[in-house]
């Protein structure tokens, strides 16, 4: 059987590739059905994009790359799309957009657009040997027990990442790029809770904060969550892209700055309460009590000195950390790191040394922030890519 183009991958960046990539398209994907990561994100609602998106919210070891894809097709564009399909949609926080039914309208949307370019899908079908010989590659894909050789004009990688195994998540994007000499940068789990081993954080479970969290990158201020096994939650999660094993955080209990005024306040009008019971007004009672002795809360209100409520505050304000690890590719919402971006045209997303090989979306080395940023890279990346294969 011979296509015009191959994409490895029904996913976000998969099917939006296939819908503007031209006539005689074949998506293929292992999964039982098409666009499950969006199926299952956002709480089922997935958060479609970001109205704030810029290239400053995604990580690369170019930083630049992003720009030219982004630049070309924005969330604006996506948002149109959305609209023309009728498809309601909100702002919940931050500019993340979601859709106010269900998730599955956009996959929908997706395999209404795929339809128009006329463009077939393939599931339950699996990936063998990939091999490329003067204009062709050639594709050995196993479907209903079956094996068929493929070939194609255009190959186009978009089977995402390593995160969520049990959505089906393998490594076979770096496979193939390996295979035809295009570096990788070392993949790792990002936007994933952080473990601590000694479970210090164990008593606290369920326990939520707003806060600051840093690693070694921007300061992010959204919710703190104590789990079982560490940290979670949003503030925690974006910071964990940007931290490395055996690098400590700094998590802000105080974000607004506003804690120092307020107990000082307190003293003039609650004196005779104590300062812990002052304290759980403000941060969580049961994380007061975990800090206590660490901070020696000892006292009514009334006794602290301006100087003693400084440091109080200092402490809470530059609360260092040390997570022992991540919860890992399990949990893990993406994938750092991928295909090497120099070995990528930006405009295209064409391979610079192998000409009709693509690749598009999570498995290269661009990683947004939590709040549809991924999405929007999968829609830009996959757009690149089909422009420039029909354009040929």
């Amino acid at each position: 059987m011979q296509v015009e183009t191959l994409i490895i991958g029904a996913g976000a960046a998969g099917m939006m590739c296939a819908a503007h990539a031209g006539a005689d398209v074949l998506v293929v994907d292992r999964a039982k059905a098409a666009g499950e990561k969006i199926r299952i994100s956002g709480g089922g609602r997935c958060n479609f994009t970001n109205m704030h998106t810029t290239a400053q919210n995604f990580i690369s070891a170019n930083p630049h790359f992003c720009k030219s894809a982004l630049k070309r097709y924005t969330q604006w564009d996506f948002i149109a799309l959305v609209d023309a399909y009728g498809i309601a949609w909100h702002e919940k926080t931050l500019g993340q957009l979601f859709c106010d039914s269900t998730a599955k309208d956009i996959i929908a949307m997706l395999r209404a657009e795929m339809d128009k370019a006329k463009a077939q899908l393939w599931l339950q079908t699996e990936v063998g040997d990939v091999t490329h010989e003067g204009d062709l590659f050639t594709v050995t894909l196993t479907k209903e027990g079956r094996q068929r050789q493929v070939t194609a004009r255009h190959l186009v990688v978009a089977c995402g990442g390593k995160s969520i195994p049990k959505m089906g998540a393998t490594g076979l994007g770096y496979q193939i790029a390996t295979q035809f000499g295009l570096p990788v940068i070392a993949p790792r789990p990002g936007l994933v809770p952080l473990t601590f081993s000694d479970e210090k954080f164990k008593p606290l479970a369920g326990v939520a904060a707003p806060a600051r969290v840093t690693a070694a990158g921007p300061a992010f201020d959204e919710a703190l969550l104590f789990t079982h096994r560490g940290l979670s939650g949003p503030a925690v999660l974006q910071a964990s892209s940007y931290w490395q094993e055996g690098e400590g955080i700094t998590v802000n209990l105080d974000p607004e700055g506003s804690l120092l005024e307020k107990l000082r306040q307190q003293r003039q009008s609650d004196g005779r309460k104590s300062l812990t019971t002052v304290l759980g007004q403000h941060i969580p009672a049961r994380l007061v009590a975990h800090l206590d002795e660490e901070l020696m809360l000892q006292g009514n209100i009334a006794d602290q000195s301006d100087a003693r409520l400084q440091e109080i505050c200092a402490s809470l304000s530059a609360w260092d950390l040390r997570p022992a690890g991540s919860e890992g590719y399990r949990t893990a919402e993406i994938t750092l790191g991928g295909v090497d971006t120099d070995a990528l045209s930006s405009k295209t997303m064409e391979a610079k040394t192998v000409p009709g090989l693509y690749f598009i979306g999570e498995c290269v080395d661009v990683t947004g922030w939590l709040g549809g940023y991924n999405f929007q890279w999968a829609w830009s990346s996959g757009w690149a890519a089909g422009q420039a294969i029909a354009g040929r």
